[in-house]
């Protein structure tokens, strides 16, 4: 069986980031699981603007609004608008600094 889903009208809904993770004040993010099958699972995730740290499995996303980049400790960075296609590698921890919120559609292995 074949799926879609409107990226642009998931809902999302927001909780603030957990202290070790925000590097400014006020961040929040969301996410929702939309598919999962097959051996992918994929989902809409947002930030709001400011600074947080991550780490996350293979992930495979596309921006579909928003602004910002995102840094790599091992090196390399992402300049983050929309239509952005972005590989993120397990065990990488990222910075994410959003200057615009950012709204993504992510795919990882399950």
């Amino acid at each position: 069986m074949i799926q879609s889903f409107d990226a642009t009208s998931v809902p999302v809904v927001h909780e603030p980031l957990d202290p070790d993770r925000a590097r400014s004040d006020g961040v929040s993010t969301g996410l929702a699981e939309v598919v999962s099958g097959a051996g992918l699972d994929a989902g809409v995730w947002e930030h709001s603007v400011g600074s947080s740290t991550d780490s996350f499995g293979d992930e495979v996303f596309v921006v579909l609004s928003g602004a910002g980049v995102v840094r790599c400790q091992n090196g390399g960075e992402i300049v983050l608008a929309p239509g952005v296609v972005g590989v993120l590698h397990a065990g990488d921890v990222t910075t994410w600094e959003i200057t615009e919120a950012l709204r993504k559609v992510w795919v990882v292995r399950s």
